[in-house]
């Protein structure tokens, strides 16, 4: 089965985005906080994760850098709720547009036969900056590419 992301407007300023794993939330959210298992899905297909600092607990922050062939993205926030195994909300922003960060909070549902479901909540600075994202990945394909990275970490690890 291949696993898709759904994702919605929520308002003018937030999205949503929903996606099935086939691994429990214990598992999903280590892959969420822990450094080692982070770096190996965060990214296009073709690049790495360079993790600066990563400190996933309340209070918390991160800095990694994306590097590709061709270019590297830093991104950088603040843990500001970490809960195992079923909640992280974080900020987070790309130094390549400051000050606009995102608040995003993450829930993890456990699903019967040992799978689990991500809800996500993006909320921006503003409609204008909800808008920009929408369109620069409207299908989701960008979220889906990390998300199946992931998945290839989840059947490691299980």
């Amino acid at each position: 089965m291949t696993a898709t992301t759904v994702h919605a407007r929520a308002g003018e300023m937030a999205l949503t985005f929903t996606r099935e794993f086939a691994a429990p939330a214990a598992l999903v959210f280590r892959a969420h906080t822990e450094a080692d298992l982070f770096a190996r899905w965060m990214g296009p297909e073709g690049t790495t994760c360079r993790m600066d600092s990563f400190d996933a607990r309340t209070g918390g922050a991160f800095r990694y850098t994306v590097v590709g062939r061709t270019a590297t993205f830093t991104f950088f926030g603040a843990y500001h709720e970490v809960r195992q195994p079923d909640r992280i909300v974080h900020t987070w922003e790309f130094e390549g547009d400051p000050e606009r960060p995102t608040l995003e909070s993450l829930t993890l549902v456990d699903l019967p036969d040992g799978r689990c479901r991500l809800d996500g909540l993006s909320v921006y600075t503003s409609a204008e900056h909800c808008a920009e994202m929408l369109a620069f990945d409207e299908t989701g394909a960008g979220i889906d590419e990390n998300f199946t990275r992931l998945d290839g970490v989840l059947a490691d690890l299980a």
